[in-house]
């Protein structure tokens, strides 16, 4: 054990070192041998242009992205004239008929066509090094500090260094290859892919890769460039280099995709305008703006549970280690901050949201789509966005909503006969926003509310007044079409959703819980939008009256909370899916302040679904038992989260891979946000109004430190804990207002300015 690593271990044992700094060591994954597959790759990305690095040796692979690079074309997904068959599909699930309603619905009511289309893989960059199959002393890494995958070993006497970034500033992936003695470098270098229509050219100093997709309208073109102090030729489709100590290169990409209904767009110039710009500029300043843009978002924010010792083992063996002993405090500081390193790499202002698999796919037809499925994985994408203080990585999100109000639109007409915007559960880069793939699970339609609901989070987290302007009309139209669908239950009169599903269970059915559950929070945030922006007092009105109207919760005969008007629930049913909690999660409807009796009905469910289940479901489940207060629990369910997903002894085939990637399994990146989401609300929750701290810390954890972690009202805290009991808080208030503190039965309520600080002990003292 070296020096530092020792001084932890004392550190650890006498109790935790409360003002310890985490180092950059910490933050990194690392591996004693290249990459075999694809979950075991590395992560790069700038928001448009992704990589997964395999780190080998004699032979490099290096697959990339370009998030516009889709199957499909401009489409309208409505089915012109689906509305007519509205009233009948409602009546017979009123009448519970409900296999007649599917069978309607599945031929007159869902999209055209019935399939949307995938995210497709771009490339691939090939490095072959000569002479280099025996080698020593081989380390990979991914350094969370400064973004960037590097990879060295020894052939013979020389020290042989890779680094890969993926450069927000410059638009660029750069590959920097050295070697400790002169002219030892030599290799060759040529892009490939796997479309059937592609082609290869070399030029000069660069070799330009171009694709087209195969069942739709996309091309693309790739370039790379090449800067090195060695010889550089081209010889049979590839770039040689030899002689060389140094050599860098640039990777840039497009398609003509300019937007969901225009692919006029020229690819060959963006990249040769993108190239241009970085010219000859050296690695050095490449690599500097690239550090500086990607920390000035980074560094906002740190997370410290300590450190025993775990964090010198690879982190293959560290992910196998947790699922053996639960103790490896430092991986889970890790993990969140894997989490904001995945959102910075996948979500930039200017770019797409990431989509089941963020920006990495390296498939044809991969699973799901690769799409944006938004019955929970697109919105779980964003859980810890405002909270880990990556607020502007939330823009992409906003961007793609008023996309899909647009074509929400076309659909909340053809299909409801209603104004404003409509989407359901499955979306793709033409914003299909019909119901898709199957009557009894397509047909959901909460997408619109849910969607919503980040606008009115992000407006709580920041207080952006313009922003709310900007975007109330998004919030608005979505209201309007919800106050037209509903419709007026002829059995219990109440006002209900229909038809729906509660998602991927139970089929096609009438009044599922979410959606009302989504559609008062979308009425209650829209109300209260209009009342500060001093607009539409008459919709506001109407709103408040249905409120009412809407079908309420109901606690079941099984002490649970129904998931249907019905009292149908099944105590042995232990699906993935747990809808019906949204208001406990990531709502706030359900709570024990306002309804106690409704959060322990949501418990009772929790407790029938049981522990098990993948990826994004227990993610889920996570962030469920931190609002029910929870933290062992919550852990427990951590635990499983972070085990590895290949282990053959598991019964629970979720979990993480190699690379922390979450598995569903297949990979999918809504787990590792989610998960992350879990681990925040287990040390803060800001949504009832005011800010309470440790509602539910772990035992596992029961020593930290977090700093730059923010709440709902524009307040950004720092404070830390040991042995689960809270030591000391800071408060930054960044626009002023009134501040609630809550620490156990403490409570305090102060007036803060803009810009101030304030500062209080474990008592909420003020120091």
């Amino acid at each position: 054990m070296n020096i530092k690593l020792l001084l932890r271990a004392l550190i650890v044992c006498c109790g935790f070192a409360l003002q310890s700094i985490q180092a950059q060591d910490d933050l990194r994954l690392f591996y004693d041998k290249p990459a075999s597959v694809w979950t075991e790759a590395l992560p790069v990305g700038n928001g448009s242009l992704g990589a997964m690095i395999y780190g080998g040796v004699a032979y490099e692979h290096i697959q990339f992205n370009e998030e516009t690079l889709w199957a499909g074309k401009p489409h309208d997904y409505s089915n012109k004239g689906a509305s007519a068959y509205l009233a009948e599909i409602r009546q017979l699930l009123t009448e519970g008929k409900q296999l007649a309603a599917q069978n309607l619905a599945q031929k007159e009511f869902m999209s055209e066509p019935l399939k949307q289309v995938p995210y497709q893989p771009f490339g691939d960059l090939y490095i072959d090094f000569l002479e280099h199959d025996t080698y020593t002393d081989y380390t990979r890494v991914l350094d969370l500090e400064n973004a960037i995958s590097t990879v060295s070993y020894k052939v013979k006497e020389v020290v042989y260094t890779r680094e890969v970034l993926a450069s927000f500033p410059d638009q660029i992936i750069a590959v920097n290859l050295s070697a400790s003695k002169s002219k030892a470098l030599n290799f060759d270098i040529w892009l490939d892919a796997v479309h059937d229509t592609k082609a290869v050219k070399s030029s000069g100093t660069s070799q330009t890769l171009e694709v087209k997709v195969k069942d739709g309208v996309l091309k693309g073109v790739a370039t790379i460039t090449v800067q090195t102090n060695g010889q550089l030729q081209a010889v049979n489709r590839k770039l040689k280099i030899t002689n060389a100590s140094k050599a860098t290169i640039y990777l840039s990409a497009a398609t003509n995709y300019k937007s969901f209904n225009d692919v006029s767009g020229n690819p060959d110039q963006i990249v040769k305008e993108i190239l241009a710009k970085v010219g000859t500029e050296s690695y050095k300043k490449i690599k500097a703006k690239h550090t500086k843009d990607y920390q000035s978002l980074f560094h906002r924010f740190q997370i410290d549970f300590g450190d025993n010792g775990q964090s010198a083992v690879v982190t293959n063996k560290r992910i196998y280690d947790f699922w053996k002993s639960e103790n490896d405090p430092q991986l889970i500081s890790l993990y969140v901050q894997y989490a904001r390193y995945l959102m910075i790499a996948s979500s930039r202002p200017g770019s797409k949201p990431p989509t089941l698999q963020g920006i990495w796919n390296d498939k044809l037809n991969p699973p799901w789509f690769s799409s944006y499925t938004s019955n929970i994985n697109l919105e779980m994408n964003y859980w810890p966005v405002e909270t880990a203080n990556l607020s502007e990585c939330h823009e992409p999100l906003f961007d793609f909503i008023d996309d899909v109000s647009k074509t929400g639109k076309i659909v909340a007409k053809e299909h409801y006969g209603a104004e404003g915007w409509a989407v359901h559960h499955n979306i793709d880069i033409w914003r299909g926003a019909a119901p898709v793939n199957a009557s009894h699970h397509g047909i959901w339609l909460s997408a619109g509310g849910w969607l919503s609901s980040h606008i009115w989070e992000h407006y709580l987290f920041t207080g952006d007044i313009a922003f709310l302007k900007e975007y109330y009309p998004l919030l608005r139209d979505a209201s309007l079409f919800y106050s037209q669908f509903l419709y007026k239950d002829p059995n219990t009169g109440y006002l209900i959703s229909t038809p729906s599903n509660s998602p991927e269970i139970g089929g096609l059915v009438a009044g599922p819980t979410m959606d009302h559950q989504i559609i008062r929070a979308l009425f209650k945030s829209n109300i209260e939008a209009a009342e500060i922006l001093k607009v539409d007092v008459e919709f506001s009105k109407k709103l408040r009256g249905m409120l009412p109207k809407i079908a309420p919760n109901q606690i079941g005969k099984h002490g649970q909370l129904q998931e249907w008007l019905e009292d149908k629930d099944n105590p042995e049913n232990h699906h993935r899916h747990v809808s019906h909690l949204w208001a406990v999660y990531p709502g706030n409807g359900i709570n024990y302040e306002e309804t106690p009796d409704l959060m322990e009905a949501a418990k009772q469910s929790l407790e029938y679904r049981g522990d098990n289940g993948t990826g994004w479901s227990l993610a889920w489940k996570v962030n469920f038992w931190a609002r029910f207060l929870d933290g062992n629990r919550a852990y427990k369910l951590l635990h499983g989260l972070l085990s590895p997903a290949e282990e053959p002894l598991r019964e629970n085939k979720g979990g993480s891979y190699p690379n922390l990637f979450d598995a569903h399994p297949p990979f999918q990146i809504d787990g590792n946000f989610g998960g992350a989401s879990g681990i925040l609300e287990m040390l803060l929750q800001s949504h009832l109004g005011k800010i309470t701290l440790l509602p539910a810390v772990p035992d596992a954890l029961a020593n930290g430190r977090v700093s730059g972690i923010v709440a709902r009202g524009g307040f950004e805290l720092t404070f830390r804990w040991k042995n689960t009991v809270l030591q000391e808080v800071e408060v930054l208030s960044k626009n002023g207002g009134t501040c609630i503190l809550e620490y156990k039965n403490k409570r305090i309520e102060f007036e803060t300015k803009k810009g101030k600080t304030y500062q209080f002990d474990g008592q909420l003292t003020k120091k």
